[in-house]
């Protein structure tokens, strides 16, 4: 099984780790020379400060659980990628997907997604969902123990979500994701279209969370055809006060 598998899902194999519940990252962290401590940290939200074969991070205490478990993860990336140097990750660089992809958060970001959700864990999960919603991402984020966002980037990435994620605030797109099997041409349009879920989240007063609705695919994509063309979209609001809506296009827009 080792062969194709990524550095991060590497480690998880030689540990013998065939299931999520199994994926402590505070032992993985002391398998890999690492020692995790939680504190309240003031200038950023982890940290890692390494001497040799042997390190130390302080991820801050006050965060989300499964915040508190992606910075030990993201802060692992940067003790395989970036060994010898001295790096405090602030809110905005954890998880920043809006960041170039070399980027050596980024990097790290990428290796807390193998380890967190690795591919060959989650895809036999993902192969028995007839259906996706916000609703079923949840029941996979609660069993690998990480946030939805996160579970729902990591199916997109992987293709096994045919869809897009995208992350709105105020001033109009800040991310998003695509599968691998959308077509670049369904690009999403910077601003916010009134008749989408994501502007009455953010301007209206609708709840944190919707039901997922229909609406035609011009609200989210600006090509000529896209009015003729219907998709699914649901909207959750995020604690830093931007929305992200899961976008579900029909088969027809890939043909």
């Amino acid at each position: 099984m080792s062969g194709g598998l990524r550095p991060a899902e590497r480690v998880l194999a030689n540990l013998g780790i065939t299931e999520p519940r199994e994926i402590d990252v505070e032992a993985i962290a002391w398998h890999l020379g690492a020692k995790v401590k939680f504190r309240e940290l003031d200038t950023c939200e982890a940290r890692i400060l390494g001497h040799g074969n042997r390190a130390i991070i302080c991820v801050d205490s006050r965060k989300r659980p499964e915040r508190r478990k992606f910075s030990i993860a993201h802060e692992l990336g940067h003790w395989t990628f970036h060994r010898g140097q001295c790096l405090a990750c602030s809110s905005d660089e954890i998880g920043n997907r809006a960041s170039r992809t070399t980027d050596p958060e980024r990097v790290a970001d990428g290796f807390a997604g193998d380890l967190l959700l690795p591919a060959y864990l989650l895809r036999p999960m993902s192969q028995q969902v007839q259906r996706w919603s916000l609703a079923r991402i949840r029941e996979v984020a609660i069993e690998f123990g990480t946030s939805v966002t996160a579970t729902a980037y990591r199916l997109i990435e992987l293709d096994m979500l045919p869809g897009l994620l995208v992350c709105h605030n105020k001033r109009g797109r800040r991310w998003f994701k695509a599968a691998p099997s959308v077509p670049s041409r369904w690009f999403p349009q910077h601003d916010m279209d009134h008749d989408s879920q994501a502007f009455d989240m953010l301007f209206g007063s609708a709840p944190e969370l919707a039901a997922p609705s229909l609406v035609d695919a011009d609200a989210w994509f600006d090509q000529s055809d896209a009015g003729q063309y219907q998709l699914q979209e649901q909207t959750y609001k995020v604690p830093n006060g931007e929305v992200i809506t899961l976008v579900l296009p029909g088969r027809k827009m890939f043909d």
